[in-house]
């Protein structure tokens, strides 16, 4: 028989409701496991909140927000490229949108996305209109209330820029989660902007053996890594297209997807920023990452796996 070990006050208790996806991509099964990955075997294991009453910013190529992946919780917000169309052209953006928010690629497969187009048909853009791109979905987290249950992704970059990097600070301190990509060129991320910026979460990328990739950049602007090679998601060019590809592009939506994740088990609503970024760091899986390189050895975790 069970006694009573001590009596304390009321708690308030509820009841954990997890769902597991079978089939995932194997990027999602190692973020919900301790202990790798099961080639062929994957799946993954969510809370079934899985970031409902959150939105994800995706400020990139576009987002062909018809896409099957992403059920009609895909938006068009803003675009910053004179003479483009309201959609992806490239299929970059689309991508990153699957990753953090599709229904079957993605982390949070119940938070919203708001395609922000800041980058051409060719993947390039101008420093001015990613800011522009950041200011506007800022401004209209703040217009709908939303600041702290919005998180922006940031899977590009460029040259360390200080004024790029205030920038981002100050959408920060507005109370809006930064997720920004470390690059690609297997060099200290403390050059490149906005992975530099001090409170954006910035993220490098693995392998499935839990090795950095080999382009992934470094060093200590890096809070955490996640998987970022040979990802499967959503693509442009038909409602159901899919595509394989790498880059900290794609591990860093996964971390973006983790704090609309984290965001939306916040039940009362006091997340912050800081809170979030020390969340992730917190629960990542420690001392897993072959070869980081000067950077914290911190793999995304969803704390809801085994």
């Amino acid at each position: 028989m069970y006694k009573v070990a001590y009596v304390d006050k009321d708690v308030k208790v509820s009841a954990y409701d997890l769902s597991v996806r079978i089939g995932a991509p194997w990027g999602l099964d190692r973020i919900s496991h301790r202990n790798g990955t099961s080639p062929g075997l994957e799946e993954y294991t969510y809370d079934s909140s899985a970031g409902g009453g959150t939105t994800i910013y995706i400020i990139d190529t576009g987002v062909y927000i018809e896409h099957v992946e992403f059920e009609g919780r895909a938006t068009f917000g803003a675009n910053f490229i004179p003479g483009s169309p309201d959609t992806d052209e490239d299929g970059h953006g689309t991508h990153v949108a699957g990753i953090a928010a599709g229904a079957n690629f993605g982390v949070a497969s119940k938070a919203k996305i708001i395609a922000v187009r800041v980058l051409d048909a060719n993947g390039d853009g101008k420093g001015s209109n990613v800011l522009a791109g950041m200011q506007w979905a800022a401004d209209d987290a703040g217009k709908k209330n939303q600041t702290a249950k919005s998180v922006i992704n940031m899977s590009l970059g460029a040259d360390y820029s200080e004024a790029f990097n205030k920038a981002t600070e100050a959408i920060i301190a507005k109370g809006i989660v930064v997720v920004a990509a470390a690059g690609n060129e297997d060099a200290n991320a403390s050059g490149v902007s906005p992975a530099s910026t001090v409170d954006a979460i910035t993220v490098g990328a693995t392998d499935r053996n839990d090795s950095r990739a080999a382009f992934s950049n470094w060093g200590v602007a890096l809070d955490v890594f996640a998987p970022g090679v040979d990802i499967l998601s959503a693509w442009i060019g038909g409602k159901d297209a899919n595509k394989t590809i790498s880059g900290t592009s794609m591990a860093c939506p996964h971390v973006a997807g983790l704090a609309a994740y984290f965001i939306g088990l916040e039940k009362n609503g006091t997340s912050t920023p800081s809170k979030i970024a020390t969340k992730i760091k917190g629960v990542a899986t420690k001392n897993v990452v072959l070869h980081p390189k000067n950077s914290r050895d911190n793999l995304a975790y969803n704390d809801d796996g085994y």
